[in-house]
């Protein structure tokens, strides 16, 4: 299996397997606040979180691209891009 920091060097991962999930919603808020146009933050989860995807359809619009690199149970990788 290839890390996820090695698929594109360009993404900032951020890994929620590692953050408590009382904080973790607002976490990626603040994370992907802070991302630039262009530019990615892959995330890397545990499970498929689609309430979480929902939330940011509904704060971002069309101002974010998802872009699922891994689907699979126990393995989610999401690039979630600024256009």
């Amino acid at each position: 299996m290839t890390s996820p920091e090695k698929l594109d060097q360009t993404a900032y991962v951020f890994d929620a397997r590692g953050v408590s999930k009382r904080f973790r919603h607002a976490a990626i808020f603040g994370a992907m606040d802070s991302l630039g146009p262009s530019e990615t933050m892959r995330f890397v989860n545990d499970h498929d979180p689609l309430p979480l995807l929902a939330q940011l359809a509904a704060r971002y619009g069309d101002a974010l691209e998802i872009t699922y690199l891994r689907r699979e149970p126990g393995e989610i990788v999401i690039d979630f891009t600024r256009t």
